[in-house]
């Protein structure tokens, strides 16, 4: 345990007092739920059967006195009317009990004067059974770090009482940031037994007399187990996690015509010349809008080419672009190296060797297997299949270099030594952890395509180094979802659990950096960030092309878990995560956001405000976007997203457009039917709409299989239902 505050020791002493009584009291789940006005606070007191507290503030009043105006209590609700000399303030406390205890408390402000709030201690202090002075032991599992999920994940250790998640509902406090132009990155965290929600001090801008303010929003939940390893830790943090989520207030969707979005892509990407660059005699997509100085990458060509492949086989079109690309990955091959490298050979004198990787021999460690990756899945697809030798001496490198680190990469090497550049991502931290990952998927996928052995062994002893590394496990978003697929899909093969268990380790890793708020102010408030993932630990913003990624892989995962007994939590959360991406997802696109919201510099290259290239970065509201750049490898977006939720009827002028992965559709005798995945608790929109403008769609009937759904009308003419997760619908028109 590190140093305790005056102010946690303060209230050790407050709540060993034997003449302490409670406003309020009632049995919740296993625990004693409690409310007390004591000291310059008032206090939400959680009570495990052992004895051992959990106290949550939820008013502080320093120098000030509190008197209780009036207590209204109801069914699993209290609510506090609250007076200071500074404030009126009023506590809503909520018990939820649907399978899972969790508590809600919600507080209001409204200042008499002109307030500033300079300094609120963080909100939690654990503390031993009554009687019993100083604090638990405990462990801190996951905190918040930058404009991430503002929640704890902890543990009580002696006495062994059980664990707790703790989620400050940020997107209420949109409104407080607004007027005190705060951020609420980094709120919540701090040091045992110290941790909690701190409230940013608002020194820039006062609150305004008799105006309301929501100062703290906040979900619990306490379960009286410890888990006993990180497989039991990973299933537990995501159960409580989509325990919270079915209580946490969600921002509505919006229906946005993707069709036309990748029409828009597909045009700016072919005809803007700021997204190519051309070497002897070929064209090559540039990473970034206008980034002329830096050579070609393999990855960025694969990147785009792969989703219009995919769009290209969905809509039956030619696509001159998917020839010109194919043409040039032969390019990339280095012949003394017997393999595929990151920067095109032919232009690597362009590098400038600012930034440790802009080098020309030096390989970052993921980089090497995404676009084999993404070759392997050419070939399979009947792509390259008389180039097959450069695949296979590829791989033959990328496992040469594996045994070398011993599955354990470090950040940055040297490719012709193997000479370690950059061992670690920070000190202490270890390299790239989830490489292991991306490794054995290139493995797996070269097993399916030749069904060597050798392949599946590699992808095995792969997946078995990523054990042991707990929630330290995540390096970069995409890279851990395609581990946790893999992972699931060496369980298919294997039938061991321990890979099963990888997958929800590696899925547990990528929850923790989810943006699961909106942030409502400065120039947030004109873009949606409800459930977002980080794309790297410590990065401050979300990116467009790992999002996409992590989009895709999860829709793989639950298709391929479908008739696997997997945790509830994961069909739901995964299914909402898609949801929401797809309602996220437009605002990458410059022209979707304000002209203030951009950048006006940025990182690499230019942002061309018309183009439909996404930026590759949405940040903080106090932040602008596309400070890095405009994102051409992040253009597949959506082309990648078109063939994965809208349903072309055959033989009918009708489009069906889902925002949950759906498997199984086919259509029979003027009826189309599917299987929604997701779970049950969670819900989702279905169009139907005609393919043509100006058509009028015939009558349409949607059932679940038992029971019609009612549909409603949208000011397009389109029909739109809401539809519950995981059931079979069917759809017939006449």
């Amino acid at each position: 345990m590190e140093g305790v505050s005056p102010q946690a020791a303060a209230i050790d002493s407050i709540f060993n007092n034997p003449e302490l009584k409670e406003i309020f009291y009632q049995q919740h789940g296993d625990c004693n739920c409690y409310v007390y006005c004591a000291g310059d606070a008032l206090w939400i007191m959680g009570e495990w059967p052992d004895g051992a507290r959990i106290t949550f503030r939820a008013v502080y009043a320093p120098h000030d006195k509190i008197v209780i105006k009036t207590t209204t209590k109801k069914k699993n609700q209290a609510i506090f009317q609250l007076q200071t000399e500074a404030a009126a303030y009023m506590v809503t406390l909520d018990l939820y009990n649907n399978g899972q205890a969790c508590l809600r408390c919600k507080t209001s402000v409204t200042p008499k004067a002109p307030l500033n709030f300079r300094y609120w201690p963080r909100d939690i202090v654990p503390l031993k059974a009554a009687g019993s002075k100083g604090f638990p032991e405990g462990e801190v599992y996951v905190s918040q770090s930058g404009p991430r999920t503002g929640m704890l994940y902890f543990g009580i250790k002696e006495p062994n009482s059980g664990t707790v998640l703790y989620l400050q509902n940020l997107s209420s406090l949109g409104n407080y940031c607004e007027q005190t132009k705060t951020s609420l990155s980094n709120t919540v965290g701090g040091s045992w037994p110290d941790i909690g929600f701190m409230l940013p001090s608002s020194d820039q801008q006062p609150l305004k007399t008799g105006k309301t303010y929501i100062i703290s929003d906040t979900f619990v939940i306490m379960d009286g187990k410890i888990p006993a390893d990180e497989t039991a830790m990973s299933i537990q943090f995501m159960d409580l996690l989509a325990a919270i989520y079915l209580h946490l207030p969600k921002p509505n969707t919006q229906y946005h015509h993707w069709p036309e979005i990748l029409e828009k892509t597909w045009h700016d990407l072919e005809h803007s010349a700021g997204s190519w660059c051309q070497v002897n005699g070929h064209a090559f997509l540039n990473a970034y809008v206008c980034d002329y100085k830096t050579p070609p990458e393999i990855m960025v060509q694969l990147c785009v080419l792969l989703p219009l492949l995919d769009y290209q086989q969905w809509s039956r079109r030619d696509m001159q672009i998917t020839k010109d690309l194919l043409k040039v990955i032969p390019d990339f091959y280095d012949e003394k190296l017997k393999t595929l490298v990151r920067w095109l050979p032919a232009a690597r004198d362009r590098l400038d060797k600012s930034e440790e990787h802009k080098k020309p021999l030096v390989m970052d460690s993921w980089y090497l297997h995404h676009p084999l990756m993404n070759l392997v899945r050419l070939i399979k697809a009947g792509k390259y299949q008389d180039r097959e030798d450069i695949l296979f001496t590829s791989l033959d490198f990328a496992i040469k270099v594996a045994h070398h680190f011993n599955y354990q990469w470090p950040v940055f090497y040297n490719m012709e030594t193997l000479e370690v550049i950059k061992a670690e991502t920070t000190p202490g931290k270890g390299g790239e952890k989830d490489v292991a990952g991306i490794y054995a998927k290139v493995m797996l996928l070269a097993w399916e395509l030749t069904q060597k052995e050798e392949y599946l062994e590699e992808a095995k002893t792969a997946c078995l180094s990523l054990q042991g590394k707990g929630f330290e496990l995540f390096y970069q978003a995409n890279n851990t979802a395609f581990t946790a697929f893999t992972a699931l899909k060496i369980f298919t093969i294997t039938k061991e659990q321990v890979y099963l268990d990888i997958s929800y380790l590696s899925l547990a890793n990528i929850f923790q950096h989810l943006w699961l708020w909106n942030c409502g102010y400065g120039h947030a408030k004109d873009y949606p960030t409800f459930f977002a993932v980080f794309p790297l630990r410590d990065a401050p913003y979300t990116a467009v092309y790992e999002e996409t990624e992590c989009f895709a892989s999860f829709s793989d995962y639950l298709e391929l878990s479908e008739d696997i007994s997997i945790p509830s939590s994961i069909r739901l959360l995964l299914a909402e995560f898609i949801r929401y991406y797809i309602n996220r997802a437009p605002y990458y696109y410059p022209p979707m956001l304000p002209e203030n919201a951009i950048s006006k510099s940025t990182k690499t290259g230019e942002v061309a405000g018309k183009l439909w290239i996404p930026v590759e970065d949405l940040q903080d509201g106090w932040s602008e976007s596309g400070t890095v750049g405009q994102e051409v490898y992040g253009a597949g977006l959506a082309f990648a997203l078109v063939p994965r939720h809208y349903y072309v009827v055959p033989g009918e002028s009708l489009l069906i457009y889902i925002d949950y992965p759906a498997t199984g559709f086919h259509v029979k005798e003027k009826t189309a039917s599917f299987r929604l995945q997701g779970h049950k608790k969670g819900s989702c929109h279905m169009r139907v709409m005609p393919i043509k403008k100006r058509t009028t769609l015939p009558r349409i009937r949607v059932t679940d299989g038992k029971t019609e759904i009612p549909g409603t009308t949208c000011d397009n003419g389109h029909q739109e239902y809401t539809l519950k997760g995981n059931q079979q619908i069917s759809i017939s028109w006449k």
